[in-house]
């Protein structure tokens, strides 16, 4: 069975924000580093996943 759209959404967000923390503690002199910046990029992918899904939930919800 196929989770909902709206559990997927809530799992990537906080995926991101997982992801945000951890790239918030790998931080060294400067914010400026590969892992730092690879967390961050992650991270934003996560976030734009969650909102489209999201809309998809409430572009599903309107339908009914």
């Amino acid at each position: 069975m196929k989770h909902p759209y709206l559990t997927r959404a809530i799992l990537y967000f906080l995926v991101g924000i997982a992801f945000i923390y951890f790239g918030v503690q790998s931080k060294e002199s400067t914010v400026w580093n590969s892992v730092t910046l690879i967390f961050s990029a992650v991270s934003a992918l996560c976030f734009f996943c969650s909102f489209k899904m999201f809309g998809y939930h409430n572009k599903i919800k309107k339908k009914k």
